[in-house]
Order: structure tokens, then C-alpha cells, then sequence
């Protein structure tokens, strides 16, 4: 067997890359967790019509993503392939987010779901142009395995702290923001902050990532073979698969355990349970409430990234972690439709133990998906990493539409008023509300599971698989050097 290659990269570069994704969470978290209910509360539009924005918007990727990712693997610049799309496209994304939460004045219900469709597909027609480049520069950096995870595993760490600052500071920094002023005026300042933020990240990635793996130095261009060899690999369909079920259930359940905190635990239970830690007033209970509840899962999924995935990757191999840990995840999802409004503890141990076995997968999506890269290019002699990604770029964002749409669909089928204008909802509406809270997304992570069990990538084989690729880049360069 061939020695794998050595690419090492330094801790700088992969903290400098893994503020891209930083910066594309402080987006993406608020789209999965806040846009659905920011549509029905704040817009004031019906559950349905709200869902059927966001499926549009995701809808429409199925022509953006796939062009994005040819055409970033015929990107050739002096700064490479997929770096100079960060820099491209930073004002365009953080200008398309400030836009998507704030509505211009209109009041007419029909006008706002046409500015919120029409605003919404241009913030993810920008995240296509930013994100696919960026991930498919994730699986360029190296061809080691171990610094492959290395790096998602910094990436992700980097990730659970902008997922911590959106999930546990948006709705206090809304509320800080309002005071004195309309909500509009919160949500619309607590944007513009992330964007600056967002803003500083994307540059910085630029600056500092590196690009070190580059197809082989004869391969032709032919957009025909990449289609071809990317669609036909089980390794891709599998990992398409498993990521669109996966998107599906995050948007759904992120989306819905909002609804979940507001209109289903009872408030003074939670207030109770509140105020043997901090003191707030009662009305704060809610905003409060549910920003424990996702910091708590973002820090035990901070230190469950850190001190598991890839401990157990490298044990165990990334398929076999993820497989286990989903189904262990699918688990205590379903577990939610069970407390009573009053049970809020038991809320929160069955948040530590969901986020605790989730963590370990959080790292390993993306660094599965450089190496189902590598197996096209193993199988095929070619090598088209953005267009790899751009469908599962494109696989997450349909399942980030359908999972909020879905979402949306269900609760105003229970019969949810929207509006924001009640606290309470009736019988029907807080049942629909526990459903896409539990049992819905649970049955969703189960697709996943079984999507992982086609999965062809296992340890010993990505191992093999690295070495004979090693061997076939060093023979390709000195025959160049001839």
C-alpha cells in the first residue's frame, strides 16, 4: 500500500477558514430557527403561505446550485478555484440578509409574501455563490484524512459558537434593540450587527485558506462527465440523501421548538424554573426560556465536538460515528412529544442528551463529503469538487425550504393564529405544534440513518482509497516535471 500524502495545514489556516462558516451560520442558524416564525409574528403571514416562501426560495436552487458549481470548477484565478467567490460575493450576501428581515412599510399581506419570496431567493441564490465555493474549498485544503477531520473539527467548533451567539442571543438583542422602538426595529438591528460580523469573517477566510489539491493536470473539461460521474456515484446519492433528510429535520425542528416554547410550555412553569438561575420577569420568560434552551445545547455540543467526533472518527471510522449517533439522535428527538407544558426540566435534560449524541456527527457531513470527492475522482479519474458540493449544498437547501415549509404547512393545518398577537393557542394548534416537535423530525433523522447504511466510504476503504489517489498525484507531477 502506497503511504498517504502528507498535507499539513497550520492552526491558523484552519481557524481562518473555519470563520467562513462562521460567518455563513450567523445567516443560516437565523434562517432555520427564526425566519418561519419572523414570517408568521412579525409579518404577519399565515403558517402556510410562510412555509410555501421559504419552499419557493429553496425550489429555485434546483437551477442556481448545480450552474454555481460548474462554474466554480471552471473558475481559474490567481487565487484559485473557490477562494475568490468569498471575496465576490461578502457585500452582495450581507446586504441580501439585512433585506430578508426587514419590511419596508408595507402593510398589504399579499405584498409582503411577494417582498418576502422575492427577498428571500436572493439571500439564497447569494448563499449558493458563497457557501458551495466555500465548502468545496474545505475539500481541497488536504488529501489527509486526519487533517481533514482535524480541520472540520475546528470548523464545527468554530460553527457551535456563532450557532451559541445566534440560537442564545437573538431574542434578547431583538428585545434590547425594541425597547423604546417597534420589533421591526429589533429584528433590523440585530441583523445589521451579525452582517458586519459575517462581514470581517468572510474576509479573513479569504485572506488566510490555501488550496492545495488541483485536479489532474489532464483532465479535459467536459461538463457532460462531471454530471454524469457525480449523479451515477453511490457515494454522492447516499450523502445527497442523507443530507437533504437531515436539513429537513433541523429546519423543522429549529423552527418548530420556537413555536414549541412560546405556545406549549406553560410560562409560569418556565419562569419558576428560570429564577432559580437568573432574575427576570415574568413577560421575559419566553425570550429567556428559549435562549437557555439552544445555549445549553450549543455548549454541550461544543464540548461534545471537541472531546468525541474525532475521537470516535478515528476509532470508529465517520460512517459508523454518524450512523449511531443519528439513531441515537432520532431517539430522544421522538422523546419531546412526552413532557407535559409543566415538565420544563425534563425539556431541558432531553435537550443535553439530544445535543450530546448529535455532536459528534456535526463535523463529519462536510469532511464525508470531501472524501465522496475523492471517490468520484478515485472511480473516474476526474475531479469536479464544486459541482460534488454544489448538490449537497443544494440538497441542504431544499431541505432547509421543505422542513420550514412543512413545518409552516402543518401548524396552520392544526389550526395555529398567527400574527403574534395571542400567547395562546387552542388544543388542535398546540398538538400540531408537540408533532413537528418530535415525532415528525424523528421519523425524518430515520431516513438518514438508513441513507448512511448505502454509504460505500468506510474507514478501511477511505484509507486504501487515499493512498492509491497519493500515489496517482505524485506520478501525475513527475511526469509534468519531465
Amino acid at each position: 500500500m502506497n503511504k498517504l500524502s502528507s498535507q499539513q495545514v497550520s492552526l491558523g489556516e484552519k481557524v481562518g477558514y473555519s470563520l467562513g462558516d462562521a460567518a455563513a451560520n450567523l445567516v443560516f442558524q437565523m434562517m432555520m430557527i427564526f425566519q418561519l416564525k419572523f414570517y408568521t409574528d412579525v409579518f404577519g403571514l399565515d403558517g402556510a403561505v410562510a412555509g410555501s416562501v421559504l419552499m419557493i426560495a429553496s425550489i429555485s436552487a434546483v437551477i442556481v446550485d448545480p450552474a454555481v458549481g460548474l462554474l466554480t470548477d471552471h473558475t481559474n484565478t490567481r487565487w484559485g478555484k473557490f477562494r475568490p467567490w468569498m471575496l465576490w460575493t461578502v457585500i452582495p450576501f450581507c446586504l441580501f440578509y439585512v433585506l430578508a428581515f426587514y419590511n419596508p412599510g408595507i402593510h398589504s399581506k399579499g405584498a409582503v409574501a411577494i417582498y418576502a419570496t422575492i427577498s428571500y431567493v436572493l439571500l439564497m441564490t447569494v448563499y449558493s455563490f458563497n457557501n458551495i465555493p466555500y465548502s468545496s474549498l474545505g475539500g481541497v485544503m488536504t488529501s489527509d484524512i486526519r487533517e481533514r477531520t482535524s480541520i472540520t473539527t475546528i470548523r464545527f467548533v468554530v460553527v457551535t459558537i456563532a450557532q451559541f451567539v445566534v440560537q442564545g442571543l437573538t431574542l434578547p438583542l431583538v428585545e434590547h434593540f425594541a425597547e423604546g422602538n417597534t420589533l421591526q426595529h429589533g429584528w433590523s438591528c440585530t441583523i445589521i450587527l451579525f452582517a458586519c460580523i459575517a462581514f470581517l469573517f468572510f474576509i479573513i477566510t479569504f485572506a488566510v485558506s490555501k488550496e492545495r489539491i488541483q485536479p489532474p493536470p489532464q483532465q479535459q473539461i467536459s461538463i457532460r462527465e462531471d454530471i454524469k460521474n457525480t449523479f451515477s456515484s453511490v457515494s454522492w446519492n447516499a450523502m445527497a440523501l442523507l443530507t437533504f433528510s437531515l436539513f429537513i429535520t433541523l429546519a423543522m425542528w429549529g423552527s418548530a421548538m420556537n413555536f414549541y416554547f412560546q405556545y406549549n410550555v406553560d410560562q409560569k412553569s418556565l419562569y419558576d424554573f428560570l429564577s432559580h438561575f437568573v432574575s427576570i420577569e415574568p413577560d421575559e420568560a419566553y425570550s429567556f426560556g428559549f435562549s437557555a434552551f439552544n445555549m445549553m445545547g450549543a455548549v454541550v455540543q461544543f464540548m461534545g465536538v471537541i472531546c468525541l467526533s474525532r475521537y470516535l472518527a478515528n476509532k470508529f471510522g465517520k460512517k459508523k460515528t454518524f450512523k449511531v449517533c443519528l439513531a441515537m439522535t432520532a431517539f430522544f428527538t421522538a422523546l419531546f412529544y412526552i413532557p407535559e407544558p409543566t415538565d420544563v426540566s425534563l425539556l431541558f435534560v432531553l435537550n443535553f442528551l439530544r445535543s450530546l449524541v448529535y455532536a459528534p456527527t456535526i463535523p463529519l457531513l462536510w469532511a464525508m463529503i470531501g472524501d465522496v470527492a475523492d471517490h468520484i475522482e478515485y472511480e473516474n479519474h476526474r475531479r469536479a469538487t464544486g459541482f460534488c458540493f454544489s448538490g449537497i449544498v443544494l440538497a441542504l437547501k431544499l431541505g432547509l425550504g421543505f422542513g420550514g415549509a412543512i413545518a409552516g404547512i402543518i401548524i396552520s393545518m392544526f389550526g395555529y393564529n398567527s400574527g403574534g398577537e395571542s400567547t395562546i393557542q387552542n388544543e388542535s394548534a398546540t398538538l400540531g405544534i408537540r408533532l413537528v416537535s418530535s415525532v415528525v423530525p424523528a421519523i425524518l433523522f430515520v431516513v438518514g440513518v438508513v441513507a448512511l447504511h448505502f454509504y460505500p466510504i468506510s474507514k478501511e476503504y477511505n484509507e486504501n482509497m487515499q493512498a492509491e489517489l497519493a500515489a496517482r498525484r505524485r506520478f501525475a507531477n513527475q511526469n509534468n516535471h519531465v
